[in-house]
């Protein structure tokens, strides 16, 4: 199936041997089995069977055939057969068939007609079309739009063949005359696109002299106006610029969706004037709101990011615009329509903003909206953006977010407790009521990992003497009493907690043997765990309010641990601000009742896991330290934490402002380039709009907009030699990387003194890539040379080869050449980059991804930090750890490394090494992915890579 083809069927149930079936239907007089044997002769030729005894049968027996579907069969057969001879004459039985075509084109049913034009723009032998022009011509005054329209479309596709010219010397001039009396859509349009492909110059002629009424034109028309302003206009310095641009303007006027969507692209394409980026990013949004379909809602907002990077000033004004888009009820374009907003945030924006989040987080409330949870989480993360770019707005929304600390989503929560606690450091002023607000819904928080988080808040910001013994009261309620069990020689499970409260749900965990009293009398020892409670327990009962203690009784020891050192930093700071000794020490008391209730309970057998050494030792320490305090310990736990913490959001925020300082882009302009100067420029006859694009054309002159940049020597890298300087073809390919495809330039170059025939470069691939062209044969005369273009398309991130070899034949050498190329491997480089995420997606998505790659480190490199900057530079990746957390020489160093594909895969890199006493580096590197070609590629790189020094 190596054969151009224009028709494509689905058959894998044939053989040759249908063949003498077939011709007996079709010598048959049943209409009904000469259509049946035409379909399946079809599909066979389709499938690649010749079929060469059939062609006469056809001739004699269906020809004369006056069946339209007979007809039409007639059309596809004579469409899919070799017309040619190996020589590359056309076949004398092909003469038989242009009477049979002539006779069609003048045919008085119009459905005849109109199908044999359509054949006969799929038709190429300029032997078998010469007789039928006259024909095809006279079609073009046909009455009726049908024909006229494919009439249009023969002539079109006629005239472009590579005689064409001579087959219809005048065809431009004839078109254009169709053109200027036509009243129907499709056969303006197709008499317009030949205009445009075959004669530019009357199809701009012909749009300027309709250009005032270009709004009245049918949609089919518009499209194709669109198309020849945007190939127009890609010549640089068009004098008639302005006017193209007001066709433009115009058309965004039109009922048709797809032509407004078209001439908004076409005008930012051509103008970077203010007033033309509006009216463009005006159009988006106004699509944006009426669109219904996802997937155009996708990529309008990809549109509107687009106009973002190059027009951010312009887009700032329709950010409003862009939030109704909030109102679809797909995650995926929220979050785009966030990601979007969030990088248009100005003060002047910044709290009409805030407050339409806030309206939508109270929206979330109601349960109505499906994945509820899931965009209150990112409605958080946006505000907790806005606020910390902008710390003004946090006070008009913490105190709404607090109420989410109990969210039953604890992403949702963890997002919540993260942003009051960078509020509550950048912003002072809120310090009382936000402590105040913690204090009073702590109780209502169920997520073990956001209490820790509270507990360290109320912690580090109760400074008064009120917040902090309201802190201490908080925790000690949600404690509730302790012990956290009892022991009982009636063998009863006796809970402090609930001697007043029977109706609270709780488990018993008891021993299996008893325990010996100092009496000589036999006991049992057991803990209650308080059930967590469901939505109908009423709000006001215990198990409501016992959160502490809910989660310590359920084994988790950690949130214990933080439980010591709140307490132990509250009962500290009482010591300073409580001036009555008896009163701190009692709290002391009750802070050292609280631990030791603890690691009783931690020390018991009773519970599914015992305490961890880790926590058992922090509760330790805490108790010591309660029993004795100094000074320079008192700064420690007082002081140092807080400083810590405010050191990590100032690294954070100048880690931020260093990449966005990265990312501007900074043109230069040659010292020998001419510059226009606006006021010196003459105004006759030029809108606002003409005289705003001259303008921004002369700043890109004078700033080097108009430069692309060219990295020649990385052009050269990217050339790679095919065979060898001693092979007769000498062959060397350019490889471009795209998205989705890659493009081979391959020159070809004949080094012998022969005309080389049927030069073919046959190329293969391995892995997930695929061929999209047909090889073709050419002629090298000697000692020149040919360009070939091949396209591969790459469907995922995974290093492919490409190989093949040259086949060519020489006229004195009877067999076909060879000469084998040198593979191409396609670099996974090329399709991953930097990328960034939160720590908590980062591990999220590690424990979530199946495929891992274990890599040894083995690198002749002795420095950690070294070793880490060469592995982030050999794969492209960005390094999640902050600097301030790899600095210091300890010997050991770990890092995790994050980067995102084209195709939207995550590549997941965690560098684990230690120093030897050698001074050599060991350790390993684990690479974590969705799909098993990227793990695997990227660990072949870093095997590849890491030896290296540079």
């Amino acid at each position: 199936m190596d054969k151009p083809s224009t028709l494509l069927v689905h058959f894998d149930k044939g053989s040759a041997a249908m063949a003498n079936e077939i011709k007996a239907d079709l010598e048959g007089s049943d209409v009904a089995a000469k259509v049946e044997a035409m379909k399946r002769a079809v599909m066979l030729l389709l499938n690649g069977e010749t079929l060469p005894t059939l062609f006469i049968t056809v001739v004699r027996y269906v020809l004369p055939s006056e069946d339209h579907t007979i007809q039409k069969l007639l059309l596809l057969y004579l469409e899919i057969i070799d017309k040619r001879d190996s020589a590359g004459r056309v076949l004398p039985e092909m003469i038989l068939i242009c009477q049979n075509l002539r006779n069609n084109l003048q045919h008085p049913n119009e459905y005849i007609r109109g199908v044999t034009l359509r054949f006969l723009c799929r038709l190429s032998e300029p032997e078998v079309l010469e007789p039928l022009v006259p024909s095809i011509l006279e079609n073009l005054e046909h009455r009726h739009h049908f024909i006229r329209r494919h009439a249009l479309s023969a002539i079109s596709a006629i005239y472009r063949l590579p005689h064409g010219d001579q087959l219809i010397p005048d065809a431009p001039e004839l078109v254009e005359r169709a053109l200027a009396s036509e009243q129907d859509a499709s056969a303006r349009r197709n008499a317009f696109l030949m205009l445009c492909l075959c004669g530019q110059e009357r199809a701009v002629a012909y749009l300027f002299s309709n250009a005032e009424r270009v709004t009245e034109w049918p949609d089919l028309l518009q499209m194709a106006a669109v198309d020849l302003i945007r190939k127009v206009c890609r010549s640089p310095n068009r004098a008639d610029k302005g006017r193209y641009i007001k066709i433009i303007i115009s058309l965004l006027s039109s009922p048709s969706t797809a032509v407004v969507y078209e001439c908004a692209g076409a005008l930012v394409s051509l103008s970077s004037a203010p007033t033309a980026v509006r009216a463009a990013a005006n159009t988006y949004c106004e699509l944006l709101s009426s669109q219904s379909d996802n997937n155009v809602r996708l990529i309008l907002l990809d549109r509107l990011n687009e106009l973002r990077t190059s027009h951010r000033d312009v887009m700032v004004d329709v950010v409003m615009d862009v939030l109704r888009a909030l109102a679809s009820p797909n995650l995926d374009v929220k979050r785009k329509v966030l990601d979007l907003v969030l990088d248009l945030l100005t003060p002047r924006n910044v709290e009409e903003v805030v407050l339409y989040l806030k309206k939508e987080v109270v929206k979330t409330q109601s349960g109505e909206l499906e994945k509820g949870g899931e965009y209150r989480q990112m409605l958080v993360q946006a505000i907790h953006s806005c606020a910390v770019e902008y710390p003004e707005v946090a006070g008009s929304v913490v105190h709404l977010l607090m109420d989410f600390l109990g969210d039953t989503n604890v992403a949702a929560a963890v997002d919540v407790v993260l942003f009051v606690r960078e509020i509550i450091e950048t912003n002072p002023k809120l310090r009382v009521s936000m402590i105040q607000r913690l204090s009073d819904t702590f109780y209502q928080i169920r997520a073990s990992r956001v209490c820790s988080i509270a507990l360290w808040i109320l912690g580090e910001y109760s400074l008064s003497l009120a917040e902090v013994e309201s802190a201490i009261s908080t925790i000690k309620q949600c404690l509730g009493d302790v012990p956290f069990f009892t022991v009982s020689e009636e063998g009863e499970t006796i809970d402090s907690s609930k001697p007043a409260q029977p109706m609270v749900n709780s488990v018993t965990v008891s021993s299996r043997r008893p325990i010996v009293l100092a009496d000589g009398t036999y006991a049992t020892q057991s803990a209650a765990t308080e059930a967590i409670s469901t939505p109908s327990v009423t709000p006001g009962s215990l198990s409501l309010t016992l959160n502490l203690r809910s989660l310590i009784l359920s084994g988790d020891f950690f949130l214990a641990a933080v439980v010591a050192c709140t307490l132990t930093k509250l009962v500290l700071r009482l010591e300073e601000v409580q001036p009555s000794k008896v009163e701190a020490n009692k709290a002391c008391t009750g802070a050292l009742l609280v631990m030791t209730s603890i690691l009783q309970l931690g020390l018991s057998s009773y519970l599914p896991q015992p305490i961890d050494n880790d926590s058992y030792d922090r509760i330790v320490l805490c108790v010591r330290l309660l029993c004795n305090t100094g000074d320079d310990v008192r700064k420690i736990w007082l002081q140092s934490c807080r400083q810590s913490f405010a050191k990590m959001l100032a690294e954070k925020q100048f880690r931020e402002t260093e990449e966005m300082k990265a990312k501007a882009q900074i043109s230069h302009a040659q010292p020998d380039d001419l510059i226009d100067f606006y006021h010196l420029k003459s105004r006759r006859g030029m809108s606002q709009l003409e005289l705003e694009d001259e303008v921004q054309d002369d700043l890109k002159a004078a700033t080097g907009g108009f430069t692309k940049e060219t990295d020649d020597a990385n052009r050269l890298n990217r050339i790679l030699q095919l065979t060898g300087f001693s092979d007769p073809v000498y062959a060397e390919a350019f490889v471009t990387v795209h998205h989705y495809d890659i493009v081979l330039d391959v020159t070809v170059i004949n080094r012998t003194k022969e005309t080389l025939q049927n030069l073919c470069l046959e190329l293969a691939t391995m892995g997930d890539l695929k061929l999209v062209d047909r090889p073709q044969n050419y002629t090298l005369a000697p000692e020149s040379s040919k360009q070939i273009r091949a396209n591969i398309k790459v469907s995922s991130t995974e290093t492919g080869v490409i190989f093949g070899n040259i086949v060519y034949e020489t006229s004195n050498v009877m067999e076909r050449s060879v000469v084998v190329l040198n593979d191409i491997h396609i670099d996974i480089m090329d399709y991953i980059s930097p990328a960034t995420c939160a720590d908590v997606t980062f591990r999220n998505m590690w424990a979530e991804f199946e495929w891992e790659n274990k890599v040894a480190v083995n690198t002749v490199i002795q420095d950690e930090k070294e070793f880490l900057n060469h592995v982030i530079k050999s794969t492209n990746m960005k390094c999640l750890t902050p600097p301030s957390a790899l600095d210091g020489e300890c010997g050991f160093l770990a890092a995790n490394l994050y980067a995102k594909s084209v195709f939207g895969e995550d590549a997941l890199v965690n560098i684990s090494i230690e120093k030897q006493a050698d001074g050599k580096l060991s350790g390993y590197i684990r690479i974590r992915s969705k799909t098993q070609g990227i793990a695997l590629s990227l660990g072949d790189k870093i095997t590849l890579k890491q030896k290296g020094s540079s």
